[in-house]
């Protein structure tokens, strides 16, 4: 493994994805985002509190500047853990695939379904400052306990999966067997973790939007990671090693 190359492909790459996201925020989830602050500001002075439109508006452009920084930062860390598994399980990742692009495309539409889809059945993303902000830090353990119940269950089977490739069981059944035991664990997980605590008051139409609107660019964000990440590796081929012949 060259090892110089596969950090440079995959901290290039994070970054493209997470700078595209960050863009594609700007036009399609800000929108709502400023709903909502609105919706928000509304509701403080009718009970009683005093909002600067100066203040909120210089802290607006703040936090617009700071956004797509914010995004690139998120691509990189995420394609950081996106890279060793890709790296560490390329050989046996669908081996039926001859192009690394497909791999990492597949491989990334995964990590979305576990981490980002999943998550986002049990606890909805809702827009900033929908909700009370006292229990935002219980709120956030919610979701990260799913992410983590989650991630790890798909990471422990995927080992078991390699485990079973040296066994006398096809391959399809194996996959059917992790397959229903995953759907388990995430079952049994929705089932016992608590809701979330806070009513949403904000329109629904501002909320569900939100929601559609986030899926939506967090889709596109995992798909460009796997398809930039992808293409990198294909044309720096960073698993291949040079021998340097003796005389």
């Amino acid at each position: 493994m060259k090892t110089l190359t596969f950090l440079l492909i995959t901290l290039l790459s994070g970054a493209i994805a997470g700078t595209i996201l960050g863009i594609i925020n700007q036009a399609l989830v800000e929108p709502y985002i400023e709903r909502a602050i609105a919706f928000e500001a509304q509701n403080a002075i009718k009970e009683g509190q005093i909002i600067n439109p100066t203040e909120l508006a210089d802290y607006r452009i703040w936090q617009k500047s700071g956004e797509i920084a914010a995004a690139t930062i998120l691509g990189i860390s995420t394609a950081s853990l996106f890279g060793i598994v890709f790296a560490y399980g390329r050989s046996s990742l669908f081996p039926h695939f001859n192009s690394n692009t497909k791999k990492a495309l597949v491989l990334a539409g995964i990590i979305w379904f576990v981490l980002f889809f999943i998550p986002a059945i049990k606890y909805p993303a809702n827009p900033p400052a929908v909700g009370d902000s006292e229990t935002i830090y219980y709120r956030e353990s919610l979701y990260i306990g799913f992410v983590l119940i989650s991630g790890f269950s798909a990471l422990a089977l995927w080992y078991v999966y390699k485990k079973l490739q040296n066994k006398n069981i096809s391959t399809k059944a194996a996959l059917a067997m992790l397959v229903l035991i995953y759907a388990a664990i995430i079952t049994c997980a929705y089932l016992v973790l608590p809701a979330n605590p806070d009513t949403i008051t904000a329109p629904i139409d501002l909320v569900q939007g939100f929601r559609i609107a986030t899926a939506f660019t967090m889709s596109i964000f995992w798909g460009l990671l796997g398809v930039i990440f992808g293409l990198f590796w294909d044309k720096f081929k960073p698993h291949e090693t040079v021998e340097i012949a003796t005389v």
